[in-house]
């Protein structure tokens, strides 16, 4: 009978013609393995992407559209030594519980054996420099013999099971070596006894499986850890919803079931599955995960809510805007996926030492033994010098440097509200020593409001809204808010950085700047709040001026502040006019800025600044600051921000606060600092160790607590990332 395997159900569109599914892999321990995975894979025909995420050994594949089957890549990993299956948070999470009680296991029964082999092999010691008989030598030896060699096989599994799938298929990984010098050891030891020799080595071999368990399982679990930001935020996701399948009838329903236009029932303390507006009823909802205020928010009719909002108190009645893989909250776990399984320059210099690790130690081990025996030593003691060299060299350390660091500081990250949208954005945030910061949007509030409604003709102002409907410019969208525009006009185009125009019963409309709808000289007669923005409306000959206010973010001024006192160079450049550019810089302390500028002026300024070596740091929002994001050292995007502009930038932003800026910035120095760290602890300790355990000074036993402590030391550092933010409000 022929088995058919269909993963199609976890296959989701990744857009452009392309397919994505998440895998789980078993067996993935290091750099390595990462790279051996991420290579095999992508010599698959039309695969576009194979990333590996270290922290909960989940790679993610990318396609072109109707070429795979998924189960091929399946296949192809276990024809590289790895388990696969489709990766779900709640089986992956069951599976690393189970793990990890299994490592404990091995971890329990290697230390049991461990101090009953060291009460059997203390007496040897002292009774060769007296008066053992070897009879009784003998014996101890078979004793010890006798607990370490089942201890063994069963402690050692992890290494054992992961060493034979790798040679199985012809490939290698860091359990082969770890393997071959735990069974060099038993199999040398177990030699010396049937020959009556003086010396064992049980002792060290199931001493060193304990101290290699002691630094998996410690490891295993610091990846737990770090993945615990992802996980309570996927914990945030409701799974269903009570959907109004008539007048007065509910259905408790899938979210997946859930479409744009239907209306769901929010009842005291659920939380919200969709996106949408609040259309009947009223109540405290907590927000926090989208706003960053932990004060609860009263809904009431025209409320936006958000997916993983708690509703507090009273029942809400939302129409749906967005459901499932299309929430904001969906959109936020991408972002701190794409953050945990993106590759920076750090870490592919790492990946590419590695890759080198299993040929060269393999190598390095080889010529030692043989320049021992070439030195007159005997093979026994040649051969327990190569073990210690194939165990001390094992490259964790190197494999966890930069990984370990970058998904403490991402988790660290998004507790300060920024998410990773790229790579090496760590890196590049750590060195920006200028920013360049919009102000519609960016440093003033998303909130706006048209002053001067009263002024414009009802009929004027509907139709304004409705034109309003086709922009992605915030301020655009506060026209249609105040007009209570719901249905856009119909053909309306929208030109980057001046506004957006359409055709209605045969006239031209046009909502933008002044210049564009041909309305400079209504300017300067219409008296305006001097910190409100311009924007123009024409119907054929007629123009009007709409003027529209935004506060500045809260702390706004205090950021400025704190970027000063870390001497990076600050200015606005908006698109603004210049009454409300002045006004905002004047209560910011910015001595630098321009108004009136395109976004070609701006990507003319970001090109100046990098002329003279600054690292340019860009933080803006709206359609017309997406150029100028992409042409930026680094970028960052409000939430808020048009969807352009956050697939542009590199980081993004939550809540009303400009506080993440600041800690996005200390973050990610001290994250650069502490890969630093562990690059040179990785390569000192290898550059120190290796010619120590050539020269045959270091034993197996001392090589196996050496390269654990270098692990489990650079994991430790890496920690540290998790609060790097300085106080500053």
């Amino acid at each position: 009978m022929q088995v058919t395997r269909d993963f199609s159900h976890y296959v989701r569109a990744a857009g452009a013609g392309i397919q994505h599914i998440d895998l789980a892999v078993e067996g993935v321990h290091c750099a390595g393995c990462m790279a051996k995975i991420e290579r095999g894979l992508q010599a698959i025909p039309d695969v576009t992407m194979a990333r590996v995420n270290l922290t909960d050994r989940r790679v993610a594949l990318e396609w072109k559209q109707g070429t795979l089957d998924p189960a091929r890549f399946i296949d192809r990993l276990e024809e590289l030594g790895y388990k696969a299956y489709p990766y779900e948070t709640e089986s992956a999470e069951a599976t690393e519980v189970a793990e990890s009680r299994f490592l404990l296991r091995c971890l329990g029964v290697a230390a049991f054996a461990t101090m009953n082999v060291m009460m059997l092999s203390i007496p040897v010691w002292s009774g060769n420099v007296s008066d053992m008989l070897p009879e009784q030598r003998d014996f101890f030896h078979w004793l010890s013999a006798l607990i370490a060699l089942p201890a063994a096989a069963y402690a050692g599994q992890p290494f054992f099971r992961s060493a034979w799938r790798a040679l199985s298929n012809k490939t290698t990984n860091m359990d082969v070596p770890i393997s071959i010098g735990v069974c060099l050891a038993l199999g040398m030891s177990l030699v010396e006894t049937v020959n009556h020799a003086e010396h064992a080595y049980f002792d060290a071999a199931i001493m060193l499986l304990t101290f290699l368990l002691v630094g998996r399982f410690l490891d295993q679990n610091m990846r737990r850890r770090t993945r615990a930001v992802a996980g309570n935020l996927a914990a945030l996701k409701a799974e269903t919803a009570a959907k109004f399948v008539g007048p007065d009838e509910i259905s408790q329903v899938p979210v997946v079931a859930i479409h744009p236009g239907d209306i769901v029932l929010l009842r005291p303390g659920e939380r919200c599955a969709v996106d949408g507006t609040v259309i009947e009823g009223r109540s405290e909802i907590d927000q926090s995960l989208i706003t960053g205020e932990t004060l609860y928010v009263m809904a009431e009719h025209g409320t936006p809510v958000y997916a993983g909002s708690m509703n507090i108190s009273g029942t809400l009645r939302v129409r749906v805007s967005a459901a499932s893989e299309a929430t904001l909250l969906a959109e936020i776990t991408r972002l701190l996926d794409n953050a945990l399984q993106a590759r920076s320059r750090y870490m592919r210099l790492a990946d590419r030492a590695s890759r080198l690790y299993a040929p060269v130690v393999h190598a390095t081990a080889l010529i030692t033994i043989l320049g021992w025996v070439i030195a007159g030593a005997n093979w026994h003691d040649a051969i327990v010098t190569g073990v210690a060299v194939l165990i001390i060299t094992c490259p964790c350390a190197l494999g966890l440097a930069i990984p370990t660091v970058q998904t403490v500081a991402s988790g660290a990250m998004f507790k300060a509200g920024v998410l990773l949208n790229s790579g090496d954005a760590i890196e590049r945030l750590a060195e920006a020593d200028h920013v360049i910061f919009d102000k519609t949007g960016t440093l003033t509030l998303p909130d706006l409001d048209v002053t001067n409604a009263a002024d414009i003709p009802a009929d004027v102002f509907d139709l304004a809204g409705r034109l309003a409907l086709s922009s992605h410019h915030p301020v655009a969208a506060a026209v249609a808010q105040a007009a209570g525009a719901k249905s856009p006009i119909v053909g309306a185009v929208e030109e980057a950085g001046q506004g957006v125009r359409a055709v209605v019963d045969g006239v031209e409309i046009r909502l933008g700047r002044p210049s564009f709808c041909g309305a400079e000289a209504l300017v300067g007669g219409v008296t305006l709040d001097p910190e409100a923005s311009v924007v123009a409306f024409s119907k054929g000959a007629d123009r009007f001026i709409l003027s529209v206010r935004q506060g500045l973010r809260p702390d706004a001024q205090a950021v400025i502040a704190a970027l000063k006192d870390r001497n990076i160079g600050i200015e606005i450049l908006s698109g603004d006019r210049e009454s409300a550019v002045i006004a905002a810089a004047h209560a910011l302390g910015v001595a630098e800025w321009r108004a009136g500028v395109t976004p070609a002026d701006k990507i003319a300024r970001i090109e100046e600044l990098k002329r003279r070596g600054a690292k340019v740091l860009m933080v803006g929002d709206g359609m017309n600051d997406a150029p100028s994001l992409a042409a930026a050292h680094v970028s960052m995007s409000p939430i808020s921000a048009a969807h352009l502009s956050q697939a542009t930038a590199d980081l993004v932003f939550l809540g009303r606060p400009l506080a993440p800026v600041i800690a996005a910035i200390d973050s990610a120095r001290k994250a650069l600092h502490l890969m630093r760290q562990n690059l040179w602890l990785a390569i000192g300790y290898n550059v120190l160790a290796v010619p120590v355990a050539i020269s045959g000074v270091v034993t197996p036993l001392i090589a196996a607590a050496a390269m654990s402590g270098s692990s489990i030391l650079v994991m430790l550092n890496s920690l540290r990332a998790r609060s790097a933010s300085r106080e500053f409000v």
